[in-house]
């Protein structure tokens, strides 16, 4: 497996806008970081974590923990651009959403040409939209043609039950059997073999991999979705995982922040308070995060749980004590929502309502799994901004990181020039 890789999918092969070029430099620097944390054949782990300890050893004493996170809006915002014109509201609301297609698998269809016409930042693909490989590569070219700009094209891949594309991709273990039976480099190398997959179908964006802790039944709501419930080894495997896709083409999203293993339940039906206290969290479910945010992951997945330590009131996707906990630890990368439509969240909150209590929190992309109610979503942004009740500013933020994540001109959408932290491409180790 030491051949180039193939190209990335078409809209990460146009060139590059002139404000989203100088994120090749860091790129360089971010996989140079990425690949010494993901360094194998020593049988040590990350030095800031282990210590030297075996892969199955107990996590060493956490580093002190980190004052409260303020709830006030995080100070890393990029600086806007001087003289400039961003793009309208409507088209800024619309880039911060995106929108599922259920049963959409032709871009010709209704809802396909409605969302995409609308100007949505990146759409989410489910088995509903697969019949096969050439028929899911038509539906995200078609869609991309639509356009007419950058478009993220998602999905939900993370190997084991959860795995959106296990048509196109074909069936692998869990995360919970890969870190049991294979070396981070045999996991980085499977999940550069399902980001080529995904490529060759137009997908570049995969919602995974999972970086929480749970050692609990195999079928729980985590289970076996996580790597291991010892935070050095769900790190260690986990960004693997996201370095595997990486080396594909593909951007990683690591979750679900700021960890999802202690509840048991499950947030598609309602929401759970995590009891635990933020120096706690910060030795054990925060790890893997921290580590991922300095391998320089470019998006993070906040869950729709409740943490006495942050807001008890609010699920940490809308909560903006929870975004600037994720902010203070140097993501500078796109935060993305769970599904909004899940129970903890929906049953308290309507698409619309959640779209602009997510942006105002301090989410990038508000993830909402079906796009009938995009349009209402884009209209909730923006007369939330047209009251007063979301600061342009921070639209414009949102809408800049999203549109950059895709491809775009950051400055031209929203007059904020950014810059992520994405991994470049590197060759595939061999098993």
């Amino acid at each position: 497996m030491s051949d180039p890789l193939p190209p990335r999918a078409r809209a990460a092969r146009e060139p590059a806008p002139r404000h989203a070029r100088r994120r090749t430099v860091r790129s360089r620097g971010v996989l140079l970081v990425l690949c010494a944390l993901l360094s194998v054949g020593s049988g040590t782990l990350a030095a800031d974590h282990e210590r030297g300890a075996p892969v199955d050893a107990a996590p060493s004493p956490a580093a002190p923990s980190p004052a409260a996170p303020s709830s006030a809006a995080p100070s890393s915002a990029p600086s806007p651009t001087p003289s400039c014109t961003p793009a309208s509201l409507e088209q800024r609301a619309a880039a911060t959403l995106v929108v599922g297609l259920p049963g959409v698998v032709d871009a010709d269809e209704p809802l396909a040409r409605d969302v995409v016409g609308l100007g949505v930042g990146g759409v989410f693909l489910s088995e509903s939209n697969v019949r096969s490989r050439a028929q899911v590569a038509e539906l995200s070219a078609g869609l991309r043609a639509a356009a007419g700009r950058p478009l993220l094209v998602s999905t939900d891949e993370e190997s084991g039950r959860v795995a959106l594309m296990r048509d196109v991709v074909g069936a692998g273990p869990s995360p919970r059997r890969l870190a049991q039976r294979e070396t981070p480099e045999q996991v980085r190398a499977r999940a550069a073999t399902t980001g080529q997959a995904l490529v060759a179908v137009g997908v570049n964006l995969d919602l995974a991999p999972v970086l929480d802790l749970d050692d609990g039944p195999s079928g729980g709501v985590i289970g076996d979705r996580s790597f291991s419930a010892d935070p050095a080894v769900a790190s260690r495997y986990g960004l693997a995982y996201a370095a595997g896709l990486a080396d594909a083409g593909v951007t990683p999203t690591v979750k679900h922040f700021p960890g999802h293993g202690r509840s048991r339940v499950d947030s598609h039906r309602a929401s759970d308070v995590v009891d635990a206290g933020l120096d706690e969290l910060t030795a054990t479910d925060l790890v893997p995060f921290r580590d991922a945010v300095a391998a320089g992951v470019p998006v993070v997945m906040l869950n729709h749980l409740q943490y006495a330590a942050l807001d008890p009131d609010l699920p940490a996707s809308l909560s903006p004590r929870a975004y600037a906990l994720l902010r203070e630890m140097g993501f500078t990368g796109v935060a993305i929502t769970d599904s909004v439509g899940m129970g903890a969240v929906n049953l308290r909150w309507d698409f619309p309502a959640a779209a602009v209590q997510a942006v105002a929190a301090g989410a990038d992309a508000v993830l909402a799994t079906d796009g009938a109610h995009a349009v209402r979503m884009r209209d909730a942004l923006v007369e939330a901004v047209r009251s007063g009740r979301l600061p342009e500013e921070r639209l414009s933020e949102a809408a800049a990181r999203v549109t950059a994540l895709a491809g775009g001109d950051p400055v031209a959408m929203g007059c904020v020039d950014v810059d992520l932290p994405q991994p470049a491409t590197a060759p595939v180790p061999t098993p």
